[in-house]
């Protein structure tokens, strides 16, 4: 009968009715960069050479700076907490937590509790380390609380197992690197005093040809690494990896990075402290294309 649909078959449905397949959004998408203090531009740095057009929030947790002496449960609480607020104002499509510290206790809950947020996290460049070294002898330069961890020596067990590993917790290099940051003097004799352990030869003439830079602090002490360094090692960033990764869970909900939006893409730095940065680090931030606007309410 005419107006009767067949037996066994629905309705007919129009074009417009079809569910469309998946396609990449057309706004810019925007990333938030997360780190105790400034160790995470070194991340940022990276994550921006891949994703230029995207809009970026930097923040750096200045009022909880340095987490090494938060117990785990008061570390995880902190982060969840600046996180939280952040989340409900910046509304970022994915966060990065340029933190070792943070990413080995904090990823699970942040992912727990904001599933629709991709969260990439920070680890120790083990596996790259172990793969570059020649000599068999890596070392992983971390902050204590790092090298204590059993996360580390899993990475050891997992991807290192046929190197000597030493492990150097030291307890300065992300203040120094901080305060390089803000402006003041530090001397190569302070680098090297923390680094020294680092070095290790052995009895067969071998010698540590690979570092892990396991703090994201620490890059920025690259120049005084070199020439601290008793020999030539390469030094292992991680950050170029976090950034690929970024870029890897972007593109499947925003495409390639490509021109999009309206305006210039936002570059801006949140401190917790709601400080105002100093002259000399304010100059630092531009230098990696960071704003900061007076007046951010302190977290």
């Amino acid at each position: 009968m005419a107006g009767q649909s067949a037996v066994g078959k629905g309705p007919s449905r129009t074009t417009a009715d079809r569910p469309l397949p998946d396609r990449p959004m057309t706004r810019r998408p925007k990333i938030l960069v997360f780190d105790s203090g400034l160790g995470g531009l070194t991340v940022f740095a990276e994550v921006l050479k891949i994703r230029p057009h995207a809009d970026f929030v930097y923040c750096a947790d200045d009022a909880g700076f340095p987490y090494g002496p938060l117990s785990n449960e008061d570390l995880v609480a902190r982060v969840l907490f600046v996180v939280q607020r952040l989340i409900e104002t910046e509304a970022p499509d994915m966060a990065v937590i340029a933190c070792n510290t943070a990413s080995t206790l904090a990823l699970p809950p942040l992912r727990a509790r904001w599933p629709h947020i991709p969260f990439v996290g920070t680890v120790p460049a083990i596996k790259p380390a172990a793969q570059r070294s020649r000599s068999r002898m890596i070392c992983v330069l971390a902050t204590p609380g790092t090298v204590a961890r059993d996360y580390t020596r899993s990475l050891i067990a997992s991807f290192a197992e046929d190197c000597a590993v030493t492990l150097v917790g030291s307890g300065s290099l992300a203040s120094l690197a901080e305060d390089f940051m803000r402006g003041a003097a530090i001397s190569d004799a302070d680098v090297a005093r923390e680094i020294a352990p680092c070095f290790v030869e052995g009895a067969d003439g071998a010698r540590t040809d690979a570092i892990v830079l396991a703090c994201t602090h620490y890059p920025l002490l690259n120049d005084f690494f070199e020439r601290s360094a008793p020999w030539p090692v390469e030094w292992i960033d991680p950050a170029p990896a976090i950034a690929r990764q970024a870029d890897r869970l972007l593109a499947e909900k925003f495409g390639a990075d490509a021109p999009s939006g309206t305006g210039q893409p936002e570059r801006r730095a949140i401190f917790t402290s709601g400080r105002q940065p100093e002259p000399a680090l304010e100059a630092a931030l531009a230098r990696y294309g960071l704003t900061t606007a007076k007046g951010d309410a302190a977290v």
